[in-house]
């Protein structure tokens, strides 16, 4: 055989070779995603069903422990919900169900003020109603604001009023529906996730554009870091509770554990191994040093000392950020779409 004729032959299973593994690596990463996605949506619809029935209970017999039992059952599906929050494709863009289950943000306050018009009436409070009534009514700020609003909460219309407990009890029915719902029809998502090859790029993207959000919106904005430099614990997704770092560590979570593992396949397959393990050290990062995730962010902001424990975290989310949306997006190929943060 002609040397220039074996140096061909050659160059072509080089090539055949690189792309087999390409492929299998495809494969492989978004069959990791779609299990481990249906596992989170599983873990959502579990929590939401619980909170409804919790729900239930407490307005029957509202009590110091049953309340306890309804702000935990509240807490823990917001939580399973911010662990999959970052996915923005397939059936969750059914409906609008992200925006159902989170109306954020909210800069004009629209969910207080649909709770107090949808309170104030005298229709009676049933599952179309609460459909018809729009998104800002639909889900965990809903919620978040029948249990935890300071202003509601010190009225004489504050739960277990009856008004209040038709309205939860319609709305976390609402939510315990929408989850299951949405598992049952990624369950059968999962053969057109998995044959149409753009999705694998959708995914990626999806978790770019959650790391974006963690650090520009959930942390820097409330921190001052944009706009007119003020602090602003109301502008956070979770602040009647108080909870909104611990929904910032959820989704940290929820990447690390859902998206991470097939984004670290592709790197690996591609030869990228150094920056494989430079990402997943930076989650862990994120993860092992992330602050007091019980303590309200207002108290953060308002005390200098403590605020040093947001800019340590606000820190390690960017250089995250940094490393997946230009480093990994490069060594991928991933184009991100311009201003990609705009919408949640």
């Amino acid at each position: 055989m002609h040397p220039i004729t074996r140096l061909l032959c050659a160059s072509a299973l080089v090539t055949c070779s690189t792309v087999v593994v390409a492929n299998a690596a495809d494969t492989g990463a978004r069959t990791h995603w779609h299990q481990a996605i249906q596992s989170g949506y599983e873990s959502l619809a579990t929590d939401a069903a619980e909170l409804a029935t919790v729900a239930t209970g407490y307005c029957n017999e509202p009590t110091p422990e049953s309340r306890e039992r309804l702000q935990s059952a509240w807490l823990d599906a917001f939580l399973a919900w911010q662990r999959v929050r970052y996915v923005n494709f397939g059936p969750v863009e059914n409906s609008n169900l992200s925006w159902q289950f989170q109306f954020w943000p909210d800069p004009k306050n629209l969910v207080a003020r649909k709770a107090s018009y949808l309170l104030g009436t005298d229709e009676p409070v049933t599952d179309e109603v609460i459909e018809q009534s729009g998104v800002a009514v639909q889900g965990f700020p809903m919620v978040e604001y029948l249990l935890f609003d300071e202003q509601l909460n010190g009225s004489e219309n504050a739960l277990p009023a009856t008004r209040n407990c038709e309205v939860l009890t319609a709305v976390t029915r609402h939510m315990s529906s929408n989850s299951r719902t949405l598992a049952d029809n990624w369950t059968a998502f999962k053969p057109h996730y998995l044959e149409t090859a753009q999705y694998r790029d959708a995914t990626i993207k999806a978790g770019m554009t959650a790391l974006e959000i963690l650090e520009e919106r959930r942390l820097a904005q409330p921190m001052g870091l944009r706009g007119n430099g003020k602090r602003n614990p109301y502008i956070t997704d979770a602040w009647r509770s108080g909870n909104s770092l611990m929904g910032v560590e959820a989704t940290i979570v929820g990447l690390q554990q859902q998206f991470l593992p097939g984004l670290v396949t592709l790197l690996e397959a591609g030869g990228n191994l150094a920056l494989a393990e430079r990402i997943r050290h930076q989650f862990a990062s994120v993860t092992e040093n992330f602050p007091q995730a019980h303590v309200p962010v207002t108290n953060l902001l308002g005390d200098d000392s403590q605020f040093r424990l947001l800019q340590n975290l606000y820190v390690d989310v960017s250089q995250l950020t940094t490393l997946v949306n230009d480093e990994a997006a490069v060594a991928l190929g991933v184009v991100r779409g311009f201003n990609s943060s705009d919408g949640d």
